[in-house]
């Protein structure tokens, strides 16, 4: 078995962590790995990890009725994948898809939310991270809405 972590100390979103942080979220992480086509989640379920892609692609997808979902993001080696474990209610927003065989260390939301509960310096440490990558995904999200409804007049 691989060790934990190392993967996690590795990983683009623990650059810059402190060692003893590092060993503390250590715990809630698992070794995962998703198919070709598998859905890593699907809108409205709980949101009870995020993901830390190590190696494949990923498409972050919106269902839209009688069409084809829309793909907002694909997300590839050194990624992460996921906000919605820390904004209650915590349910996804959007589907995650496998593109390829991908493998991530999946990291459990109910025990990080308990451990950023009992050590603000690391909730503060996930909201700095987790703030960029929801900003990123938005700034995603409206460039597919531009490309798909075309921009504005006079704009």
């Amino acid at each position: 078995m691989e060790d934990l972590e190392r993967l996690l100390r590795e990983h683009p979103f623990s650059k810059g962590l402190r060692e003893d942080i590092l060993k503390r979220i250590v715990s809630c992480a698992r070794n995962v790995r998703f198919n070709e086509g598998e859905y890593i989640f699907r809108e409205g379920e709980e949101a009870d990890y995020f993901y830390l892609i190590r190696y494949g692609r990923v498409a972050i997808e919106i269902g839209v009725p009688g069409r084809p979902p829309i793909t907002i993001q694909t997300l590839h080696d050194g990624d992460i994948l996921g906000f919605s474990w820390l904004i209650p209610p915590y349910h996804w927003i959007f589907d995650a898809r496998a593109l390829e065989l991908t493998r991530a260390l999946a990291l459990d939301g109910n025990c990080l939310r308990k451990k950023c509960e009992e050590d603000h310096e690391l909730g503060y440490e996930f909201l700095k991270r987790f703030s960029y990558i929801m900003y990123k995904r938005l700034q995603a999200t409206r460039l597919q809405l531009l490309d798909v409804y075309g921009s504005p007049k006079g704009r």
